[in-house]
């Protein structure tokens, strides 16, 4: 088989695996009054949600660092397994226990499907197609948020709950067999140092920090305000103990060189303020539609739609000319959209148009579309082989950080008035504020582009560095 063909197969397998785990997070939250109502667990309705974000976010940078010991296409395959595995469990449930067991399990193998396609595409394409393939990879990502809810619908109502898992194990296994058949990837016999102190502090810490601000966005918060303290004073330890950690082993889960390279540690901040902007949007805007305009979930639903457009075209556009105008300007320009669209949810009021409000969330999947894939174009290009797993994966694992930060410290500011009706004076006042705020931080994204580097190093391609694995 060609170069060109082998290429191509290996990259439809990793665009169907980043579809499964995008889609998973858009797919299940419409199946949950369904799974509630089967299993009777609504007091533990969202565990179910949690505990997958939990694992994938904990197991992100792992799998990333893991990737660059092993081979991308080994690490790739045990993560697809057990992502499999998990989900065909989560479809097998008979009770809340087991599914959210059965959950965190997807989630342990979905921390590869997140990263780790990112990374081969880096090792694959040269510079000038990279941009091209990575925005194509970056848009899956909204079109699972368009799909996901509206087959998840369907599913439900025609099939059953249970089908949103089953409906992985066709679609994984193909890519798993088009990628174990087209991609070949050398690997030199050698011992391999696994860095298990460190995984086990950073997997604790991540844990007890992200359980502490889980637990932080309950209504009942303040009646665990001991816990939260408790899990927050672990995490800073079991931090502080990785950071001592990886100071010093050979081979680091999360190299701290990565944060000299001014690329790295510069995208890496804006992404977090980005993620954190993200999150907002697409939590609190349906919120804003139906609670103080007093529309209906599913208009609401229709209304966003322009985020879930704008996020994959701005992704499309960025990969199609960051290798013409460079990624700088192109994530510039993103944020000029940013600031754009925040603005427009500044000003607004419970007399806005939806048709205003639409175009503000335009601009922001826009934005988010242009800067984010040139941040992932950025980080596999700043870096070598060797480093590349663990630099794409903590680049994720920032930004899923940052949308994790944001809804919970957020939701603190959130006021609906009372448990049992929404009152649609507070809201609106008290979410006009978070967007005051979300304008803030969209103009420290621009400032913060001003420290990126002018240009990439535009070839650590690698056709040389990896195993040959395009041949």
């Amino acid at each position: 088989m060609s170069t060109t063909s082998n290429r191509r197969t290996v990259t439809i397998a990793l665009y169907v695996a980043t579809f499964l785990a995008a889609i998973e997070g858009t797919i299940v939250s419409t199946a949950m009054p369904s799974i509630t109502d089967e299993l009777h667990g609504i007091q533990q309705y969202s565990w179910i949600i949690s505990i997958y974000l939990l694992a994938t976010v904990i197991t992100t940078p792992i799998y990333g660092k893991l990737s660059d010991l092993f081979g991308r296409k080994k690490m790739f395959i045990v993560g697809a397994c057990i992502f499999l595995a998990g989900s065909m469990l989560s479809g097998l449930a008979t009770s809340m226990p087991q599914l959210i067991a059965f959950r965190a399990i997807q989630g342990l193998g979905a921390g590869a499907l997140t990263t780790i396609p990112y990374t081969i595409i880096g090792d694959l394409y040269p510079f000038e197609q990279r941009a091209k393939v990575q925005g194509w990879m970056s848009s899956i990502w909204g079109i699972a948020g368009i799909t996901g809810p509206l087959a998840g619908g369907l599913l439900v109502d025609y099939v059953s709950w249970r089908a949103i898992f089953y409906m992985n194990l066709p679609f994984g296994i193909v890519a798993l067999v088009l990628l174990i058949t087209s991609m070949k990837e050398a690997s030199k016999k050698q011992k391999r140092y696994i860095d298990y102190p460190g995984i086990g502090a950073f997997s604790l810490g991540m844990f007890a920090f992200l359980y502490a601000l889980t637990i932080l966005r309950e209504p009942d918060a303040a009646a665990s305000s001991a816990e939260i303290i408790l899990l927050l004073a672990a995490a800073a330890v079991l931090l502080t103990l990785f950071f001592y950690i990886e100071k010093r082993s050979p081979e680091p889960i999360i190299p701290l060189q990565l944060f000299k390279l001014r690329m790295i540690s510069t995208v890496n901040m804006i992404s977090f303020l980005l993620c954190i902007i993200n999150v907002v949007a697409i939590f609190y805007l349906p919120l804003w539609i139906q609670g103080v305009l007093g529309e209906s979930a599913t208009y609401s639903g229709i209304a966003m739609i322009p985020l879930s457009i704008g996020w994959p075209l701005g992704a499309i556009l960025a990969g199609n000319f960051i290798a013409k105008f460079g990624m700088r300007k192109i994530a510039f320009i993103g944020s000029l959209f940013l600031i754009a669209g925040s603005v427009g949810f500044m000003v607004m009021t419970a007399h806005t148009s939806i048709v205003l409000l639409m175009i503000y969330t335009f601009l922001s999947g826009l934005s988010f579309g242009l800067s984010l894939t040139s941040f992932t174009v950025a980080v596999t290009s700043a870096v070598t082989w060797e480093l590349r797993g663990a630099a794409v994966g903590s680049n994720n694992f920032i930004r899923t950080l940052g949308q994790t930060v944001g809804i919970a410290l957020f939701g603190l500011m959130l006021n609906t008035g009372s448990t049992e009706a929404i009152d649609a004076f507070k809201l609106e006042h008290s979410l006009h504020r978070i967007f005051i705020i979300l304008g803030v931080l969209s103009v420290l994204v621009l400032l913060a582009m001003l420290l990126l580097p002018k240009a990439v190093a535009q070839d650590s391609h690698a056709a040389s560095d990896t195993a040959d694995a395009s041949s």
